[in-house]
This record gives structure tokens, C-alpha cells and sequence, in this order.
């Protein structure tokens, strides 16, 4: 599983993110401009000393993303538009893409890849969306439990 944060605003969030990647075995990729250093110490301290055991890979801007990756993996998200996540159909090797925190991903991104777009209903008339690691955390389990990939527990 890949997860995808395309211009990441907050670093907090990203380090939240890059927790839950090395939780789960998922590969997080970060594609620049970032609206912060990779070394920042807020990252770092949400990521804790996760961040060494995680798979990071930095991309330096959404068209390299694009001519790298197979098309038919990507699932965009948003809070506006698309089908509920949970009747998303993810499979291995998904790339589950997350936009910027203050404005998601753009119109052209929606245009380009229209038909797998994940929602995670909200009540938009109290908040305009969810926090970007709070989020990421729903559709990356959803997309685990889908496909067989849950971590095992620990007894």
C-alpha cells in the first residue's frame, strides 16, 4: 500500500501519516513542494523514531509522481465529492492520494483520474473536512481490511 500526500502543508500531519505507513507497511510518498523541511523537529516529533523505519520516498513535483506510477493504482480522496471509501474497490499496490490541507487536491487531478474518488461522509454544514492524518487513518485501514493486508495482532 502507498500513501500519497501531494503538497503537504502541516508537518505534524505528515509525521501523524508517516506513523501510521510504518504501522501498517505502507510506503509514504511525499510530493514537493512541501510547506515544510523534511527535518523539521514537529515532523520528527509526531513521527517520534518511527521515521528511521519508514519507506519515504520524495518526489519533486506531481508530474514525476504521475509518469512513475501505473494510473490504474491511484485512488484520489476528497471531502466533496466521489463514492463512499468503504465502496471503493482497493487492491495491492494502491496508491491512495491525499491533497494539500487547506485546499485537496486539484480540479485537474479529479478530471484526470474521475473514477476512484474516495469520500468519508461528514456532516459538511458543521466542518469543511477532516484532519488530513485522521483521514488518512480511515481509508488506509479500509483499504488494508480490503484486501486481506491488517497487521496481525500482537497476543
Amino acid at each position: 500500500m502507498n500513501v500519497v500526500l501531494v503538497h503537504p502543508e502541516i508537518p505534524p500531519n505528515t509525521g501523524n501519516i508517516g506513523r501510521l505507513c510504518c504501522a501498517v507497511g505502507a510506503t509514504l510518498h511525499l510530493v514537493k513542494p512541501l510547506g515544510f523541511s523534511i527535518d523539521d523537529r514537529n515532523l520528527k516529533r509526531a513521527g517520534l523514531d518511527y521515521w528511521k523505519k519508514l519507506r519515504v520516498l520524495e518526489w519533486p513535483d506531481l508530474e514525476a509522481y504521475l509518469s512513475a506510477v501505473d494510473h490504474g493504482k491511484i485512488v484520489l480522496t476528497s471531502s466533496k465529492r466521489g463514492d463512499v471509501y468503504h465502496r471503493i474497490h482497493f487492491e495491492p499496490g494502491d496508491h491512495i492520494l491525499f491533497g494539500p490541507e487547506t485546499t485537496g487536491l486539484s480540479q485537474d487531478m479529479f478530471l484526470r483520474f474521475p473514477n476512484r474518488i474516495a469520500r468519508i461522509p461528514i456532516d459538511l454544514s458543521k466542518v469543511r473536512s477532516l484532519n488530513l492524518s485522521t483521514a488518512a487513518g480511515i481509508v488506509v485501514y479500509e483499504a488494508l481490511k480490503q484486501i486481506g493486508a491488517l497487521p496481525a495482532l500482537d497476543t
